[in-house]
This record gives C-alpha cells, sequence and structure tokens, in this order.
C-alpha cells in the first residue's frame, strides 16, 4: 500500500522540518508549499490525502485559499493552523468545511492524532469493531442453555438488533454473512426455548410471565391514562426491532423514548397478534366473547380486525376506565389516509386515547412477494430496513409525530403487533383446499406437515386459538422454515423463497419492541 501523502502548506518551511520528519518516520509522504497559490495547484496535480494549510500567509491567507479550493474539490481533508483561538474565526473556517483545526504551537502527537481521526479512524473503528463483535458473541452465545429464561433471550434479541444495524454501516468488515449465521443458530435454540415455556406463559397471569400481546395495552396505555395524560397509541404493522432501530435516532431529537421487547403471541399474524392488542385477550377467549369477529371462519382474513376500535373501548369498559370523551381511531393504508391524520392531528391529539395503525410495512411484505422491483430495492434485511427509513422520514405518521410534540400532557406509544423473518427453506403441509394460504402458518382440517420446519397443533384450545370445527388444526413454522404443498413443492419452494413473511416462531417475530415516547419540550 503506498504511504498516505500530506500536503503542508505554509510559509514557514523552517519551522516544519521537525514535524516532516516525524510524519515521515510515521510512513507518511509529505509535501510543502510556500504559499497558497503553489498549494492550490499542488492539489490539483499530487492529489494530496490531507492538506494542512496555515491560516496566515502572505498574500492570498488560508481562509481564502480553502474558499478557492473547495470551489472544485469538495473532497480533499483540510486541517487548519491557527494561531488564534478566536471563535468567529473558528466559525469561518468550519463554514469553509475544513475537517479540523490545530492552534498553534504545533505538537507532533497533535498532527499524528489528526491524521489517525481523518486518514485512519475508518480502519481503527473496524478493528474495534470486529475484537468487540468476538468478544460479544462469546458472551451472548454463554446465555443459551437450558436454563436460559426470556430475560437472556431479551438480551440476545437485542444483540442482533442492534448489530443488524451497526454492520449495515460497516459491509466492508465481512461479519455480515457470520452475523447471518449466528441469527440462524440462535432462532433454531430460540424455538426450542418458545415451544417449551409458550403454553405455561399463556395459563399464567401478567406479573408471572413476559410481556404478551394481551397486555400491552394493559400495562403502557391505561396507566397513562389513569394518570391523566392523553394518549396516542400507535402500531406499525409488521415492524421488527430492527427496523425500529433505524427509525428511533429520527425521534430522539423530539422525545424521551423508552424501549422494551415483548413477545407477540402465536401465530405471528395481524388477525391473532393485533385483535389480542386492542382487545386485551387471546383468540380463543375473543372467539367466545365476539364471535363476530370470527363469524366467517378462518379464511376471510380481511373482516377480523375491522372491530379493533371497539375491541379498544370494551377493553377500557372491562377494567372500569372512563376517558373524558370519545376515543380515536385511524387506520393508515394509503398516503390519503396518513395525510387525513395530518389535517386533522388536533382532533387526534385533544382526545383522550386516539390509535393509529399503520399498514405500510406488512403491504410492503405482501407487495414484496410479488414484485421483482420491490425485491430489487429490499433484497434482504439491510435493504429492507433501507426502505423502512426512507419511508419514515416521508410518511405522514412521522410529520405527525412531530407536531405532537407540541401538545402538553400527551404519551406517545409505538409498538407494533409482529416482526418478520425471510423464508429459506420449504417444509411440506397437507391439507385441503379450504386450508389458509399463509406462508408462516396454517389453519384448516385435519392438516399434517413435515416436523423438521413446523409443529402441529392439535389442541387449539390448549393454546388458546379459535376453533372452527371438531377437527380444526394448526400448523406453525419455526427458524426460516415456509410451509409448502408436495404438489409442484420445488416450484414453489423457489417462489416463494427470500419473502418476508410472518406467523410463524423467530426471534425477528415473536420479540418486538413497545416504546414509550414523552416529548422532550414538557
Amino acid at each position: 500500500m503506498e504511504p498516505k501523502k500530506i500536503l503542508w502548506i505554509d510559509d514557514e518551511a523552517d519551522q516544519l522540518r521537525a514535524h516532516i520528519k516525524f510524519l515521515e518516520k510515521k510512513g507518511y509522504n509529505v509535501l510543502v508549499a510556500l504559499n497558497a497559490l503553489d498549494g492550490i495547484e499542488m492539489i490539483k496535480s499530487s492529489h494530496p490525502d490531507v492538506v494542512f494549510m496555515d491560516e496566515m500567509m502572505p498574500g492570498m491567507d488560508g481562509l481564502t485559499a480553502i474558499e478557492e479550493i473547495r470551489k472544485n474539490d469538495k473532497r480533499t481533508p483540510i486541517v487548519m493552523i491557527t494561531k488564534s483561538e478566536e471563535e468567529n474565526i473558528m466559525v469561518e473556517a468550519i463554514g469553509q468545511q475544513i475537517d479540523d483545526y490545530i492552534v498553534k504551537p504545533v505538537n507532533p502527537l497533535q498532527i499524528l492524532s489528526v491524521l489517525k481521526k481523518i486518514l485512519h479512524s475508518h480502519e481503527i473503528v473496524g478493528n474495534k469493531l470486529t475484537r468487540d463483535y468476538t468478544q460479544e458473541y462469546r458472551e451472548v452465545y454463554e446465555k443459551i442453555s437450558s436454563k436460559a429464561g426470556y430475560e437472556e433471550w431479551y438480551e440476545i434479541g437485542k444483540w442482533l438488533a442492534e448489530w443488524d444495524v451497526i454492520l449495515d454501516k460497516r459491509p466492508d468488515l465481512e461479519l455480515t454473512e457470520s452475523h447471518r449465521n449466528f441469527r440462524k443458530e440462535f432462532n433454531a435454540d430460540f424455538s426450542s426455548f418458545i415451544l417449551k415455556n409458550y403454553l405455561e406463559w399463556i395459563w399464567s397471569k401478567m406479573g408471572n410471565r413476559p410481556t404478551l400481546s394481551v397486555d400491552i395495552f394493559k400495562k403502557f396505555v391505561m396507566p397513562n391514562i389513569r394518570n391523566g395524560k392523553k394518549v396516542v397509541f400507535v402500531v406499525i404493522d409488521c415492524m421488527r426491532y430492527d427496523q425500529w432501530l433505524i427509525v428511533e435516532p429520527l425521534l430522539s431529537d423530539y422525545y424521551n423514548i423508552e424501549t422494551e421487547l415483548y413477545f407477540s403471541i402465536i401465530p405471528t399474524a395481524t388477525p391473532y397478534a393485533r385483535n389480542a392488542l386492542f382487545a386485551g385477550l387471546f383468540p380463543y377467549d375473543l372467539q367466545k366473547t365476539y364471535p363476530k369477529i370470527w363469524d366467517r371462519g378462518h379464511k376471510d382474513s380481511g373482516s377480523h380486525n375491522r372491530y379493533e376500535h371497539e375491541l379498544m373501548d370494551r377493553q377500557l369498559d372491562r377494567y372500569g376506565i372512563e376517558l373524558d370523551g370519545e376515543s380515536k381511531y385511524i387506520k393508515i393504508l394509503d398516503p390519503e389516509e396518513g395525510e387525513s391524520l395530518v389535517r386533522r392531528l388536533s382532533t387526534y391529539v385533544s382526545a383522550p386515547l386516539s390509535a393509529v395503525v399503520v399498514n405500510f410495512l406488512d403491504i410492503l411484505a405482501h407487495s414484496r412477494a410479488v414484485s421483482d422491483l420491490l425485491r430489487e430495492i429490499s433484497p434482504d434485511e439491510t435493504g429492507y430496513r433501507t426502505v423502512m427509513k426512507t419511508w419514515f422520514q416521508q410518511s405522514a405518521l412521522f410529520e405527525a409525530l412531530k407536531r405532537t410534540v407540541e401538545e402538553k400532557d400527551v404519551t406517545v406509544i409505538i409498538t407494533t403487533d409482529h416482526g418478520s423473518t425471510i423464508g429459506k427453506r420449504g417444509a411440506k403441509v397437507y391439507g385441503k383446499r379450504d386450508t389458509s394460504t399463509n406462508l408462516r402458518y396454517k389453519v384448516g382440517d385435519n392438516l399434517n406437515t413435515d416436523k423438521r420446519g413446523a409443529f402441529l397443533i392439535i389442541e387449539p384450545k390448549k393454546w388458546k386459538l379459535p376453533i372452527f370445527s371438531v377437527t380444526t388444526n394448526y400448523i406453525i413454522a419455526y427458524e426460516n422454515y415456509y410451509l409448502v404443498y408436495p404438489t409442484n413443492f420445488s416450484e414453489y419452494e423457489r417462489q416463494y423463497r427470500n419473502s418476508f413473511l410472518h406467523g410463524g416462531i423467530s426471534i425477528e417475530e415473536m420479540m418486538v419492541p413497545v416504546s414509550i415516547l414523552t416529548p422532550r419540550k414538557q
């Protein structure tokens, strides 16, 4: 590798000899220009990796020279060297897009520190990240044991998602593939953990189990209402924790944010998990209490979430909470509905409780399965996170949240009903024509499956799932499997491979965020 090239522009060359020798010993190639005009020409011909520019020189001064350089060269790093510590000089220099400055007298270690930061920080940070990842992986892996509980799995889920985001910015580290392999390995253990503990959880009381979908409203929404706060309850359908980590910093300028993880119930799909959020009931109990939700059976999935506003109000009634006014509800399926939210925002934030359901990610996941264009712009989790961030930055939801921060006594709670995972392997499933079409779970009569990638539920009531006939069965896929019928198995397996799916058991689908946002201005 060629040595890094430094151009030092200073009319007092004799005073630079010690610095030049020091840098040459450190492996740098140092060029010297005695005035700004010569320096500008040398930049064009020599293409240095960094320029040191003295502020005070006869003829053209350093600030003017930087201005001239930046007219044609926006990229070459420039470090200004000045005798003055006056604020206006620093502000003007920074306005000229310098990368750093040093106040005289110049210390060799100062110079080396600046060079490390400008020329080598990417490599230094990369090496540290690699060391940190290796060390943290060992620590996280040790948490997986037969005695590991949900709190240990929360830590594992957070670690995986946080490193997803870090590695998005550093693909050069070549850790991404290893991280994906670790995620696959962890998901195999996670599936075993869920199958071992889930039944106990759903038959235990809140407080004696991890937080589940049915607990979210009671744990996070109701206490704020009881404390006299107005609440905006936002459900971003199909949002993973790693995706939330991408948009959370965009909101942190406006809100103080506290985030927890919770477990979505299974199937991790909208008709089950989102109704559980609004009703505070497991699907079997919901079917008994409000049979009209499931009166068309399991096939008409579009009808299962028509009653969320009513379910929310009835849950409040069940716990004896009387609102000071009517609750509000809006579901955003397209840009027009988003614009309606912003246009009528005062109506929603003045209500004691407003629920906002946003379906962008769920629509994207379903549309991506049949669109080559969407697959191209979101080929993997990294691309999906990028799309999520781009959408959120331009969304009506973000605009509404920025405006909501101006309101008094408003708490915003953002969560999701479930996440999604990328399907990698097909598992054979056997059922009749009226079996549900979902790829990560199936509902129907007398079902069967390849037990390597899914498990069969023959007693829905035991799992607190709706029953539609005396032979109703459920099949739930785990890890990264998806369910395919044996007819034309290879063709359909290939068609749906690498699709974002939900309904099964995986860290990405089940371990999802709930965040409490309080305006910074309060």
